[in-house]
């Protein structure tokens, strides 16, 4: 049996008002998974609305959300929804599975990546100053926050690791300048020279 979806009948009119296009991206930004490009965005109105058109749209219906339950988020994949804070307790007890908990060598390669990327696994251990468990950087990448991005030109060909888009959107950011100071996450790490190292966009 065919299930899909019918395409928009082409005498469809695209919205003219702001206030329209808003509500439509409105509608599109709530029942999307994952955030959404501009690119992706401007398809919705065929193409015919230029991207700093949207930009502006897109920053009025975030201001509109000022103060609601959610929020209008830009990250680096593009702009989501996303439930404020202070309203997660509320829905962890609807859903009360625990989140993931992920062990100190887990966090501290992970703060290692993102401050000072792209790193090999021995750049890791050179700063950790103890090996680095094969098992901690699968760890990483099943998530979705690390992947191999090259390999250093040295013998053995070291890969060369570095945090993924999906990494900055998980924690709401539109690129790397946007961590916090590495004193805030973990005080114990020497990375004295790692904000100069890091880069102004994932």
């Amino acid at each position: 049996m065919d299930t899909a979806i019918p395409d928009q009948p082409a005498s469809a009119e695209l919205p003219a008002q702001p206030a329209e296009r808003k509500r439509v991206l409105e509608a599109v930004l709530l029942s999307a998974r994952e955030p959404l490009s501009l690119l992706e965005l401007r398809r919705v109105f065929n193409d015919e609305i230029a991207s700093d058109v949207l930009r502006v749209l897109l920053d009025e219906l975030r201001a509109e959300w000022n103060g609601r339950s959610l929020e209008l988020l830009p990250v680096a994949s593009g702009w989501r929804f996303r439930t404020r804070a202070e309203f997660m307790p509320y829905l962890e007890r609807l859903h009360p599975e625990k989140p993931p908990r992920y062990s100190r060598a887990v966090l501290e390669t992970l703060a290692i990546i993102a401050y000072r990327q792209p790193v090999t696994r021995g750049d890791i251990e050179d700063i950790r100053g103890v090996s680095v468990a094969t098992q901690v950087i699968r760890v990483l990448e099943e998530r979705g926050w690390v992947d191999v991005v090259g390999h250093r030109d040295t013998p053995g060909r070291p890969a060369l690791l570095a945090t993924t888009r999906k990494f900055l959107d998980d924690l709401g950011l539109r690129s790397l300048a946007e961590l916090p100071e590495l004193e805030q996450i973990n005080p114990t790490l020497d990375l004295a020279d790692a904000q100069q190292q890091t880069p102004a966009a994932g």
